[in-house]
């Protein structure tokens, strides 16, 4: 028990390690969460800073999601604890992984909405699951230039898949499948009520059915 303790807090802790304000702080201090919508993710580092600040932090944040999932459950400095049943263990890592991006302790609680980090975690966790999901993400992006919507979208499409893979009967990958897919979609509650009131920004670049 003490090794499913401690692995889930480490990975809490480095998911509180936000990409956009590392890469903000050598970049002179800057902090995206006054800029543009507030948030302290890619889509918000890309509008407000450019495709090579967004890179490093995007590689920051899929980074420690695949290593919180793929990595941290794997170190066994004193032996593997017996007790403790591996896939659970990956599961609750990965979920550590992303509270900590969403509510990061080092940046009082206000982090991004979880979803470059829930890649990496995904590359890490279930890596077959990767390309459906990221291929749904660039539909319904492409069709409705809503990046908000993706995201909702296809996190919703991961215990789908596991469905129709016959893999839900794997207790721990469909609950943690689940739980993300309510979580990613009351992260974006903010997105979809701009979106239903005909607010929200679009991607216009890559928006495929925008008016001409």
């Amino acid at each position: 028990m003490l090794e499913f303790v401690l692995k889930t807090l480490v990975s809490y802790l480095l998911g509180s390690a936000l990409g956009s304000l590392i890469v903000g702080r050598i970049r002179g201090g800057v902090d995206i969460r006054n800029l543009g919508s507030g948030n302290a993710g890619g889509t918000n580092a890309l509008r407000t800073q450019g495709i090579f600040f967004a890179l490093w932090v995007m590689l920051i944040d899929v980074g420690k999601g695949w290593i919180a999932a793929a990595v941290i459950p794997n170190i066994h400095l004193f032996g593997p604890d017996g007790s403790v049943e591996r896939q659970w263990l990956s599961v609750a890592c990965s979920a550590a992984v992303v509270l900590g991006h969403v509510y990061p302790i080092w940046y009082g609680f206000r982090g991004g909405k979880g979803a470059a980090t829930l890649v990496g975690v995904l590359a890490g966790l279930h890596p077959h699951a990767l390309g459906p999901v990221l291929s749904c993400w660039i539909i319904v992006l492409v069709l409705t230039g809503y990046v908000g919507l993706a995201t909702v979208v296809a996190t919703a499409l991961f215990p789908a898949y596991l469905a129709l893979t016959h893999q839900a009967t794997n207790v721990p990958l469909i609950s943690f499948a689940v739980a993300m897919a309510f979580f990613v979609l009351y992260t974006h509650r903010s997105n979809i009520s701009r979106m239903r009131a005909g607010t929200e920004s679009r991607a216009r670049r890559v928006w495929l059915l925008r008016p001409r």
